[in-house]
């Protein structure tokens, strides 16, 4: 019957949650992070991607033995707690908030800097504070609100992307059959072009290599899925992962140092842009501009749905402030329902719990109202820093990523052998231990 009601009131469709985790995903990582990869490394940025993907693809299948093997709505908290100790829980929990929130500071600083390349006159710190009040306050809405919204804004984001790649494999084979087009150099040169494959050595690869780990980063949280069906979601997640990279991020970047040499200036700030202005279209890069400047707005908005959502558990889980549970004095019963079911470590009644108050379009307001007036540091940023705020944060996102991911692998080496013996294991982490 609670299932039955739950249903009845559920405000999100498939389509939203799909369109949501592609939000997560596909975010300033993408649009901002290739491009400075790709200026960092040269073509050999390519190297960079292989060895990104290599860990990457471990990691999600770290994830997927343990999500199929151990369902948590805490998903890799969770491991880290069983695998190492409720200290690793705690601190991979909170980090990877820290993470969403410096990745929040990314996306709002990216379309600030779009703005003010239309509107120079307009301080860009203003741009930003205006982003993150405006979108914190759709956050605020119900449940049903929200979804329907950031539905619309991701859908533009992968017409757009499939656009891109559709007319970059155009350029490409035309450029091959024809010749170069006016203006612009050919495939070989640049690639092996503009002082060769790898202009800045293996530093360079090494640099890039944390733009690349930025890009990925939101690819893990696919397995948060995974403790309603643990079989169908964890193989539904790597197959999603392996197309992402292949296609999305791969295919894009094949695309951009086949098309633009890697030291032009249009690689490091509008390569989207400038891949479709080739193509000859009035208008077409301002158009892909615009797209990822709306891009970016809605993976903003996605980070703070799923920060906010994140640091509710968290302290659901008697992680956090208790504080963050309670919006009104209405709802302090049920929080303190959702705490002493964390407490019982009663994962089936907190995840009932949890998500319903999604399903009811409780929107976990404190959650919010903090990771908003977190996101504000971002406008400090965008005031004091303005020129290199993006890098920065590029950088500290790829380094944090390294440390979540590395306590998912040790808790995979600390969990592995006890579901082996139990009997326990549904999907077995390939080339083990390897």
């Amino acid at each position: 019957p609670a299932a039955s009601a739950a249903s009845a009131r559920k405000p999100f469709k498939t389509w939203h949650l799909s369109m949501m985790a592609l939000g997560l995903a596909i975010g300033a990582g993408f649009f901002l992070g290739t491009g400075s990869a790709i200026h960092q490394a040269g073509p050999a940025v390519i190297v960079s991607y292989a060895l990104a993907a290599i860990i990457v693809v471990s990691v999600m299948l770290a994830l997927a033995e343990l999500a199929s093997s151990l369902p948590s709505t805490g998903s890799f908290s969770s491991y880290a707690e069983a695998g190492i100790g409720r200290w690793a829980g705690f601190t991979i929990g909170w980090l990877y908030w820290v993470m969403l929130i410096m990745v929040s500071g990314l996306e709002v600083t990216g379309a600030a800097t779009f703005f003010v390349g239309w509107f120079p006159a307009v301080p860009q710190w203003v741009v930003a504070l205006v982003i993150v009040v405006v979108i914190g306050g759709i956050n605020l809405l119900a449940a049903g609100q929200y979804g329907e919204i950031e539905a619309w804004l991701s859908m533009v984001k992968i017409v757009a992307i499939i656009a891109f790649l559709g007319v970059g494999v155009y350029l490409v084979a035309r450029t091959a059959i024809v010749g170069p087009l006016p203006g612009h150099e050919g495939v070989l040169q640049n690639v092996l072009g503009h002082n060769g494959f790898a202009p800045n050595g293996l530093s360079g690869i090494a640099v890039a290599l944390l733009a690349v780990i930025t890009s990925f980063g939101g690819l893990e949280i696919v397995t948060i899925a995974a403790a309603e069906d643990p079989r169908a979601a964890m193989s539904s997640a790597i197959r999603s992962v392996v197309t992402r990279i292949l296609v999305f991020y791969v295919g894009s970047v094949i695309l951009l140092i086949a098309l633009l040499p890697w030291d032009s200036e249009a690689m490091n700030t509008n390569a989207f842009a400038a891949i479709l202005e080739m193509a000859g279209v009035p208008a077409v890069g301002t158009l892909m501009n615009v797209i990822i400047f709306m891009a970016l707005i809605s993976a903003f908005s996605a980070n703070i749905y799923a920060s906010s959502r994140m640091a509710y558990s968290l302290s659901a889980r008697d992680m956090g402030p208790r504080w963050l549970l309670g919006a009104s004095a209405s709802n302090k019963a049920r929080a303190r329902s959702v705490v002493e079911a964390a407490l019982e470590d009663d994962e089936a009644l907190l995840a009932t719990e949890l998500q319903g108050d999604i399903e009811a379009g409780r929107t976990p307001k404190r959650a919010v109202g903090l990771v908003v007036v977190l996101a504000l540091l971002a406008v400090l940023g965008n005031w004091y820093l303005p020129g290199s705020i993006l890098t920065m944060l590029i950088n500290a996102i790829g380094m944090v990523l390294l440390i979540v991911w590395t306590f998912i692998i040790i808790s995979l080496m600390r969990l592995h052998p006890s579901l082996e013996r139990s009997g326990s294991l549904v999907i077995r982490m390939p080339g083990w231990p390897w």
